[in-house]
């Protein structure tokens, strides 16, 4: 009997720790591929600031589930796990190490333990939820979420209107909290076998490392990028403006907000969003966890852990 494969590598932690710079090396050392388990990167155009992999770092190693969806589409947690997983077969087979990178712990949560299958969505419901939104606001329908179905209320922040509705669809639909469906698991399937390496820096450093980062996501070209997709007619409602800055950076484009106060809006939303992925992931099991500074002076010393 041929011995098992290497457990798969994921590099996971909040936001602007250096994940993929971590994934890289690993993955040129190890003879790696790289999956993608960032849920905004999956878009196509959605590139400066989601920190999608340039082509010169897609040119050294292979990199799998970037650009695999319109900006319209919804894209979900129990389709990432479905293609995740045959690409880690897929790299598996080829004699390459998978190596999953990103920081969308639901995502990972799919993949790695899986989720039960949530149901479709229901189009006569969600037409009844577009128009409550326009007639009662957004803030009224987080609250009414926050009394049907608490956990994911408090998970979701109160501008993210797709998820929103979506959680509350379910609810009405099924009955049964959009949280419960996810705590479930599908019966049978296996567990995927993985190490599991966590970046993390004290909060002080990790805040002015969000700062600076997207300072220069604007000088190498966001505001720019976001002027094309809307060009293009893309909504800011779209399933893709989910990724943060995106829909702060458009309202400059209107010319609702300056540009500074669109950038300090974006720095604070996703300070908040690094400290909801930290606490999420405090939660998950066999979780390695390592200070990014030791990692980025010598990211070998990781090796020994895979």
């Amino acid at each position: 009997m041929p011995p098992d494969p290497p457990p798969t590598i994921v590099v996971l932690g909040p936001t602007a720790t250096g994940k993929s710079a971590l994934g890289l090396a690993l993955a040129e050392r190890l003879g790696g591929e790289i999956v993608n388990a960032d849920a905004l990167q999956v878009y196509r155009g959605f590139d400066l600031g989601t920190a999608k992999p340039s082509s010169e770092e897609r040119s050294r190693v292979r990199h799998h589930l970037l650009d695999v969806a319109e900006p319209e589409e919804r894209f979900s947690a129990g389709e990432f796990a479905r293609r995740a997983r045959a690409a880690i077969a897929e790299i598996a087979l080829r004699g390459a190490r998978p190596i999953v990178v990103g920081g969308s712990g639901l995502y990972l949560r799919a993949l790695l333990e899986g989720i039960s299958p949530i149901p479709p969505g229901d189009r006569e419901a969600r037409r009844r939820l577009l128009r409550r939104l326009e007639e009662e606001g957004l803030p009224a329908l987080h609250e009414e979420l926050g009394r049907s179905d608490p956990a994911t209320a408090a998970r979701l922040p109160a501008a993210d209107t797709q998820r929103i509705l979506r959680a509350l669809e379910v609810v009405e639909t099924t009955g049964t909290p959009l949280s419960e469906w996810i705590a479930r698991r599908p019966y049978g399937e296996e567990r995927l076998a993985a190490v599991r390496v966590g970046l993390t820096l004290p909060r002080a450093l990790l805040y002015d490392a969000i700062a600076r980062r997207v300072d220069c996501m604007v000088e190498r070209g966001w505001v720019e990028e976001v002027e094309r997709l809307l060009s293009r007619g893309l909504s800011p409602s779209a399933p893709a403006f989910q990724a943060i800055g995106y829909r702060q950076i458009a309202r400059h484009v209107a010319g609702e907000w300056s540009l500074e106060h669109a950038l300090e809006e974006t720095v604070r939303a996703t300070r908040r969003y690094a400290k909801r992925q930290m606490t999420w992931f405090r939660k998950e099991p066999d979780i390695h966890w390592l200070d990014a500074r030791e990692v980025e002076r010598e990211p070998g010393s990781v090796i020994r852990l895979c």
